[in-house]
């Protein structure tokens, strides 16, 4: 018997990383994924992968009119959701000199705003009881160079954890972050630095980590998984972080 067996998933940014490690979990332990993403290719090759117990619906998250598409096609295939990852993030280092109204926009606007109203549209199709995930970062809790805006982004959804946890209350809906440390995703190569490998630039993070490694994705999406089942029945408004001891060391 799994842990969400008969439950509803719905996963953004699920085509790859943390979101598909994660909803693969999910389905693992008896739910019916819904992912999204918005690369259709990368979505429709992840959703192969899951076989039918996963539902691709390619769609940005900061399209109001693309998350409408996503619920649309929840309710009309007559389910209700019991878990909702609201993984779809990014960002990259930029120091504050060189922050443009651009990389202002892009950054809070997939983080922050993308968050804000996922949640806020999947609030008619949330059962009671249900779970919210929200994809915090431990930038939220350091202090990286070059990260200002993504680390503030973050900031803000720990914020919106403990703010929705006490708004969500009364319908039974737990709300909580999960903050990954570096994690061996494809992010981690867009991040690497020019000329520097992606096995070299995982050293380099590996170095300041006292478990002396980076996360792997499904390490993530067991932590995940917690927060998603009965076995985080009494944890709200929290934001667990999964960083082999990182920022608490610091």
């Amino acid at each position: 018997m799994g842990q969400l067996d008969g439950k509803v998933a719905v996963v953004t940014g699920g085509s790859k990383g943390i979101g598909l490690a994660a909803a693969r979990r999910f389905a693992e332990e008896g739910a019916h994924v819904y992912l999204t993403a918005r690369n259709k290719e990368e979505l429709d090759a992840a959703v192969a992968s899951m076989g039918p117990a996963a539902t691709g619906v390619a769609g940005d998250v900061t399209n109001l009119d693309d998350l409408d598409t996503l619920f649309a096609t929840v309710g009309n295939d007559g389910r209700r959701i019991d878990v909702l990852f609201a993984n779809a993030g990014g960002g990259g280092f930029v120091p504050l000199e060189a922050v443009t109204e651009e990389h202002f926009d892009q950054v809070v606007g997939l983080n922050m705003r993308g968050t804000l109203f996922t949640v806020q549209k999947a609030l008619p199709l949330l059962n009671d009881g249900a779970s919210v995930i929200l994809a915090s970062s431990i930038a939220a809790s350091s202090a990286i160079a070059g990260l200002g805006v993504y680390a503030a982004a973050k900031a803000a959804i720990v914020s919106f954890t403990r703010t929705w946890a006490s708004e969500l209350k009364g319908r039974g809906i737990r709300v909580n972050a999960l903050a990954p440390g570096s994690t061996d995703t494809p992010g981690v190569d867009e991040a690497a630095p020019e000329g520097v490998s992606h096995e070299d630039f995982k050293g380099m993070l590996a170095g300041s980590v006292p478990l002396g490694r980076v996360a792997r994705p499904e390490e993530q999406a067991s932590a995940a998984l917690f927060l998603a089942s009965g076995q985080s029945s009494y944890v709200t408004g929290v934001e667990l972080l999964v960083d082999g001891g990182l920022v608490r060391a610091a």
